[in-house]
């Protein structure tokens, strides 16, 4: 029996500055209820281009204000650290040197000596045995050799590498757990959970509509996330757009493409909102939709916001990808602008039962996510030690 009396979590996002609805975030949020968890905000897979204009100089900003931030103790179960990485050849050696010290100060801050480490940004797995781990997670979300800016010769090493040394790699895609399962040591399909009644309240309209929202008239459809050039379609969203002229289309999230996309009459970006409001934003609109791009990309995607549309209950359409296929009966899918646009106006003339969407989605819940991966690490001889009664066993 291996004991681990903590979590280190190497995060494929910021904590400081992206939605906290991701899979690394809400797993290590379970986990803080068993041990202490530190969260290590992502050292990156890409290096900004000054091709992206404005964007690269605001991706740079809010790095280096995170990285000011330095160890931030969220409460007594859960510490964030913002270490400084560089990227490229070149910096990952840099990275590599004075990252594990980094972590294992801040791991000793959170009382962690014996670490569990999770991984769901590849470029860590040049740091994780200098941390001496008691096991390792691999987090295998996405196709980080994908990701536009990546190097895919040196993600899909890591990637390769981690598969073959993780105790356990959780997919969260069924399609990418059929294709890569019997590369790893040990695979197991473990999808994204939902905040299941945080999104059922909100649907529920036990919540009011943010201002901003609420001045849009109705009919109103929504995309909540983020809109970048790897998943949004821009010109699939503004043709469709152009086919409902009577529609106001709703777009809450981070923009990494040119505004003059959407510069449409019945276009309206509201911005990033933070996560406690993200379901309150779903819940005022009529429909809500996933216009993605066709691309490896979103083939092997299972995004978050699919389970929360669900659960708040609002008719859902979006182009095919195969993750879809566990949900057909709940989504309406369309390629093509005309079929987009012709599936929204039938969503919003017909919108069907929000009970049933909600109850695809009903025992989806984080926590439940979690104790399936609990129960799978006790299974392979790994376990707690020191842990609170709450935790499965205790060493």
């Amino acid at each position: 029996m291996r004991c681990y009396d903590g979590l280190i979590c190497f995060g494929g996002s910021d904590w400081w500055y992206h939605n906290r609805g991701h899979y690394d975030m809400q797993m290590c949020r379970q986990f803080a209820r068993h041990v202490p968890v530190l969260y290590v905000n992502s050292i990156g897979v890409r290096t900004p281009s000054f091709s992206e204009g404005a964007m690269f100089f605001r991706r740079v900003g809010r790095k280096v204000k995170s990285w000011g931030r330095g160890f931030v103790r969220i409460d007594s179960r859960f510490g964030v650290v913002s270490p400084f990485s560089v990227p490229g050849t070149w910096g990952r050696k840099v990275t590599s040197c004075v990252l594990p010290a980094l972590v294992r100060r801040s791991a000793k801050r959170m009382g962690i000596a014996k670490p569990l480490v999770w991984i769901e940004c590849p470029t860590a797995a040049e740091v994780v045995e200098a941390l001496n781990p008691v096991a390792v997670i691999y987090q295998r979300t996405d196709r980080y050799e994908e990701f536009p800016g990546a190097d895919p010769k040196v993600i899909t090493k890591y990637d390769q590498h981690l598969k073959a040394r993780a105790d356990m790699t959780l997919f969260c895609s069924s399609f990418l757990f059929e294709e890569e399962s019997e590369d790893c040591q040990s695979a197991h399909f473990v999808d994204h959970g939902v905040d299941f009644e945080r999104f059922r309240d909100a649907g529920s309209e036990l919540e009011a509509a943010p201002d901003d929202i609420r001045e849009i008239p109705r009919p109103r459809v929504g995309f909540v996330g983020s809109i970048d050039s790897h998943t949004f379609d821009a010109r699939l969203f503004v043709r469709v757009v152009r086919r409902l002229p009577d529609v106001n289309f709703v777009l809450v999230g981070s923009c990494s493409l040119s505004q003059r996309l959407y510069d449409e009459p019945n276009v309206y970006l509201l911005g990033q909102k933070p996560y406690d409001s993200v379901a309150a934003y779903m819940a005022a609109c009529d429909v809500l939709i996933m216009p993605w791009n066709r691309n490896e990309w979103i083939k092997a995607c299972n995004p978050v916001k699919l389970k929360e549309y669900l659960a708040v209950g609002r008719p859902v359409v979006s182009t095919p990808f195969e993750e879809l296929r566990r949900y057909r009966e709940h989504i309406r899918v369309a390629a093509g602008a005309d079929a987009f646009a012709a599936e929204v106006r039938g969503a919003l003339e017909d919108p069907g039962e929000s009970t049933a969407r909600q109850e695809r989605v009903r025992g989806e819940t984080w926590s439940a996510k979690a104790q399936t991966v609990l129960d799978e690490l006790v299974r392979i001889g790994i376990t707690v030690g020191h842990a609170p009664r709450s935790a499965l066993i205790s060493c």
